[in-house]
């Protein structure tokens, strides 16, 4: 459900504002309301610009600390905790890293060119360039060439001096010795050699690694040593970040001697606040929201919904005024899922897994993985009790086992292919005409009981003909009753499908409505079709990776079962990663597309984001 909230106004005097500013962000629930900014906004692009630029090195570091290795167990590095550092030592300690990365990028580009000279070089071999310099001082060229070893003329050593320095499989290299003034016409490639000899180059790559190496320290000291102080930084750059946007959305009246400042709060905490403000004297009233007001947004729910809020934040919020679907999706995209996956032997591993990581490694998890695990051991629970439906474990049947248990429950919950198709087309069913229900109660809290009345009309009609071909010896379809029935459900159809306009205008929007209805409320059933079709190809797929491995297994004692299990875990583990991936887009769109449609949601709210201090 959704936070009732209050809307308030505040007014200030200009002196008092910033003490007063102190005070509401101690308090910590007051949304503040957007107008157009009555300040400069540079202070604040600022701000935004130096926090994407250390949010950038915060990942860097937090990937070289993950990355060093450890000489041994007891000599693992920890973090160093936390220091509060000043603005001027944050940036300056910013402007450090960055520095040192981009010395670090331009070196490796140094080296990158030295090592392709000293290859370039090392077929040449060690050579005394001051040697070569001597030659041309007396008049003689030293020029170096290569060729193919079956292109290398043998006259060329008497005509050109030519002497080969070295084979390298098929290729030669060789160089001339010619008059200055008499260069060489041979057939081969001219190579343009560094300026630098190879000793020369080495020493500068080893001292170019070496530096390199003293950089890649430094960094690795600071991501230890300061990644935890630079992250404190962020919070100090994200909370003066959130006190300038304020100050931008505080109006300026009197000649700017009074600042004026709007704002939504919890209704639960507003005598909270007045009780906090009032006793420091300030000046506050409750306003009336009106309707054009966009009220921030913020979910209230139970354990079990609370964990498929991040499902609905990833289509949108609902407005304020609007029903949240959380509560109302959760139970069944939880089924979904598990008749999407369908098979108990990956649902109980989804379960132990996620229950494993929760129980081991909450330590070391990040705080929104959390939510994640537990939405993961639901969906895996799920999975568990829907693949009974077909006694489907690891892509084998359980239910051939021969276990009275098992025996007993197949009697009771298992269905055949085609009975799986029924409930799939059931579920669709109920989840639209639910949807349908919520729409009436959407649209009669926003815009009045009466406009709730033409979807009222469309469920009776659709739950009367459904009645009717279930139960003909009830009552037949179209028979007399059922035609009273359709004669009562038409009424709101076509007089109250748009409240307010003409009549005749409402009937031919009846009409186009009947049309819209007809077509596509088939197309929206049939979609739940991919609950049984998915189901159904993850079981088969499962079952032909068991044929794989027992019919690929070689008939050896101790290489047969290695490639078994080898087949099962690759083949398993692929199958679990592409129906996973399933059942969750699948039902997320059945969700999004056919339920959403139905319910008339609509979505579009702000979420809501107190003024407060972050830590």
């Amino acid at each position: 459900m959704i936070v009732k909230m209050s809307k308030y106004a505040f007014m200030v005097y200009h002196r008092e504002y910033e003490r007063f500013l102190e005070q509401l962000r101690g308090i910590g629930a007051v949304h503040v309301q957007e107008r157009e900014p009555s300040g400069d906004v540079e202070a604040s692009r600022q701000l935004q610009a130096e926090r994407k630029r250390l949010r950038t090195q915060l990942l860097f570091l937090e990937k070289r600390q993950n990355e060093t290795p450890a000489e041994d167990s007891k000599n693992k590095r920890t973090p160093a905790p936390a220091r509060s550092l000043t603005k001027a030592e944050g940036a300056a300690l910013l402007g450090e890293i960055e520095q040192a990365v981009e010395e670090l990028t331009r070196r490796q580009a140094v080296r990158q060119s030295l090592e392709k000279d000293i290859a370039q070089l090392s077929v040449w071999g060690e050579f005394d360039r001051a040697t070569i310099d001597r030659l041309h001082e007396a008049g003689y060229e030293v020029t170096f060439f290569t060729c193919p070893a079956s292109a290398f003329d043998a006259a060329w050593e008497d005509l050109h001096h030519a002497i080969c320095i070295n084979r390298v499989q098929s290729t030669v290299y060789f160089l001339t010795v010619t008059p200055v003034s008499a260069p060489p016409d041979i057939g081969a490639e001219r190579v343009q050699l560094p300026a630098h000899g190879l000793r020369e180059l080495r020493a500068h790559l080893a001292a170019e690694r070496e530096y390199a190496d003293e950089l890649d320290r430094k960094l690795t000291d600071i991501a230890f040593n300061d990644r935890l102080s630079l992250k404190s930084y962020d919070t100090l750059l994200l909370n003066e970040l959130a006190a300038e946007n304020v100050r931008l959305n505080t109006g300026r009246e009197v000649e700017d001697k009074l600042r004026l400042l709007e704002g939504w709060i919890p209704a639960a905490k507003e005598k909270e606040m007045e009780q906090a403000l009032a006793a420091d004297g300030y000046y506050f009233r409750k306003l009336k929201a009106t309707p054009d007001d966009s009220v921030p947004v913020q979910f209230r729910n139970n354990a079990f919904a609370r964990q498929f809020e991040m499902i609905s934040r990833l289509y949108m919020l609902p407005k304020y005024n609007e029903l949240d679907m959380t509560p109302f999706l959760a139970p069944f995209f939880m089924v979904f899922f598990g008749l999407c996956l369908g098979d108990s032997g990956y649902g109980l591993l989804l379960l132990l897994v996620a229950t494993g990581a929760k129980l081991f490694m909450s330590q070391k998890l990040p705080a929104s993985m959390k939510p994640v695990l537990s939405l993961v051991q639901i969906l895996g629970t799920s999975t568990l009790f829907c693949g009974l439906l077909t006694g489907a474990f690891f892509g084998m049947n359980v239910y051939d086992w021969g276990v009275p248990a098992l025996d007993w429950l197949k009697e009771r919950v298992a269905l055949d292919n085609s009975q799986m198709f029924m409930l799939a087309l059931l579920l669709g069913v109920v989840q639209i005409l639910f949807g349908m229900s919520l729409n009436v109660v959407n649209r009669m809290i926003q815009f009045g009981f009466v406009h709730g009345l033409s979807t009222i009309g469309w469920i009776i009609l659709l739950v009367s003909i459904g009645a009717a071909s279930l139960f003909p010896d009830v009552m037949p379809l179209f028979g007399a009753v059922h035609l009273v029935i359709v004669g009562i459900a038409a009424v709101p159809i076509f007089l109250f499908n748009s409240p307010g306009k003409n009549i005749f205008l409402n009937i031919g929007l009846g009409v186009w409505d009947t049309y819209n209805m007809a077509t596509g409320l088939l197309g929206d059933v049939l979609s739940y079709v991919r609950l049984f079709a998915l189901g159904l190809s993850g079981g088969i797929l499962a079952s032909v990776f068991n044929s794989l491995a027992t019919g690929m297994r070689p008939d050896n004692a101790v290489l047969g079962p290695i490639v078994m299990v080898l087949i099962l875990l690759i083949g398993h583990a692929l199958n679990i990663f592409m129906n996973v991936l399933g059942a969750v887009v699948h039902p997320m769109r059945l969700t999004f597309v056919e339920f959403f449609k139905n319910a008339g949601y609509t979505g579009g709210g702000k979420a809501y984001q107190p003024f407060k201090w972050n830590y």
